[in-house]
């Protein structure tokens, strides 16, 4: 409603502005001047849908859920505004919201392929494979040039481990859009889940302009490494992602010490203590000013310059090692019982931690095993009656020596995972039916860690059948 004060031709004027810049592409101007027509006229139903198509376009996730609400008061039949919301909803993580907007989305127009492929990625989300999959491939059969669809058809059939299906549809949204940067990242899954390393890797280096990934990257000064010959020279590693991914691709430090060079990681302070034990590596924060270098890379692109494969990847048997004092310190704290380490959960920021984390009730059968004691490797968290918590961890180097005490390691796909394969000590892997790529398919073990074991979900969501292999495993 236009207030007394206000009159019709200066809100005419202010919205046909709000139009112009968001048509030329101003998105954030638009909002400003969009926002001041509502001010002005909260009633004014085109400004509030063309501020919500502004909000969309600076993906601003929250203020579009909070607008389609007020926009769907009045036009509640819009396919529009309910694909919007459940977009929305989709980033931020949110599939049930999703699922339900965007099923009317597709209800008020069936005929919109984004929809049914928006709606096939929530579901997705939600584990319903075989129905997203119908999906993505209903929103192809609308619009065969939809190349989001061919993208995401791709990334459900590598979760379903129809890898040979995923890879061929994804090589072709390659051939016709040879620079999508999803279609190349989710080739780069597929094959590495599929053991062709080589493939993988070079295809991996997209994800540095993946929107997900930038943020990672930084460009240094001095040549970038290419993996030629490091003798001599002093090779700057900048780490990248997360603290799991640091340690698993530690090892080609000491593969740079054994070919002449001088390894230089920059990585989280707190892997710093544990990292500094591979022999000729020098190991610094990555927020403290670096030390000189010949030539500087991405840590994640090591694999590639190596050009590892399934028979290359290297030091499988271990090249981290734990303080033998901090190691002693713990001894003499456990009791003589089988001491079995459990980390329940992992980084709940992970975008797949949904998958990867079980709920923690599933655990419950910990509890009752014989002559056994379970702790917990998870600093200043317990699991009641389960995990008994231990003298406070500071960084992974006390992590590691809690880990080299123990006989054993349960605990899902986090970081631990990785220290104590890295470590060569026992653990064992609780995996999710659609596991991360370092982990392939079909295997209860892994190229990467020789004392690792995995245990996998037999089906989507199906903790409990992973729990009773364990603790059978343990009974043995």
């Amino acid at each position: 409603m236009i207030t007394a004060t206000t009159a019709p031709g200066d809100t005419r004027a202010r919205y046909v502005t709000g139009l112009t810049q968001l048509g030329s592409g101003q998105a954030e101007a638009a909002i400003n001047t969009l926002r001041h027509v509502l001010t002005l006229d909260p009633s004014h139903a085109g400004a509030r849908r063309n501020l919500i198509r502004a909000l969309t376009a600076v993906r601003d996730h929250a203020a579009i859920i909070d607008e389609t609400a007020h926009a769907l008061r009045d036009a509640p039949d819009s396919a529009e505004l309910h694909f919007l919301r459940g977009t929305a909803f989709n980033a931020l993580s949110r599939p049930l919201e999703a699922r339900q907007a965007l099923t009317a989305a597709v209800r008020l127009n069936p005929s919109f392929a984004p929809g049914w492929l928006n709606l096939g990625n929530t579901l997705m989300d939600l584990d319903d494979l075989p129905v997203a999959e119908a999906h993505c491939l209903h929103a192809l059969g609308l619009n065969p040039e939809l190349i989001e669809a061919q993208v995401s058809l791709g990334f459900i059939l590598t979760a379903q481990g129809r890898l040979a299906e995923a890879i061929a549809v994804l090589e072709a949204a390659i051939r016709s859009h040879p620079n999508n940067v999803h279609a190349h990242w989710n080739l780069a899954t597929a094959t590495l889940l599929a053991g062709d390393l080589r493939r993988g890797f070079a295809e991996f280096e997209w994800r540095k302009r993946h929107d997900r990934f930038r943020h990672d990257f930084i460009n240094l000064p001095g040549p970038v490494w290419d993996g030629g010959d490091p003798d001599g020279h002093a090779i700057l590693i900048h780490a990248e992602q997360g603290l799991g991914d640091t340690v698993q691709f530690a090892r080609y430090l000491a593969t740079i010490v054994q070919r002449g060079g001088t390894p230089l990681l920059a990585c989280e302070p707190s892997l710093v203590p544990l990292l500094r034990s591979i022999a000729g590596a020098e190991v610094v924060s990555k927020y403290d000013p670096l030390p000189p270098y010949d030539a500087w890379i991405d840590q994640m692109s090591l694999p590639h310059v190596f050009g590892t494969t399934m028979d290359t990847i290297p030091f499988p048997a271990g090249y981290l090692s734990a303080e033998p004092a901090l190691i002693a310190a713990h001894r003499a704290s456990l009791p003589p019982a089988r001491c079995v380490g459990l980390a329940w959960s992992g980084n709940p920021m992970h975008r797949n931690d949904h998958r990867r984390t079980p709920p923690a009730e599933v655990f419950a059968p910990f509890a009752a095993l014989p002559d056994s004691h379970v702790i917990s490797l998870m600093p200043n968290r317990t699991l009641t009656g389960i995990a008994d918590p231990v003298r406070s961890l500071a960084n992974f180097a006390e992590t590691a020596a809690l880990i080299a005490a123990l006989d054993l390691v349960v605990t899902v796909d986090t970081s631990i995972a990785h220290v104590a394969g890295a470590l060569r000590q026992p653990a064992w892997v609780l995996l999710p039916y659609a596991p991360d790529w370092r982990w392939l398919l079909h295997r209860n073990d892994t190229p990467w860690y020789d004392s690792v074991r995995l245990f996998r979900q037999p089906s989507p969501g199906d903790w409990q059948s992973v729990i009773g292999s364990v603790i059978a495993a343990l009974a043995e």
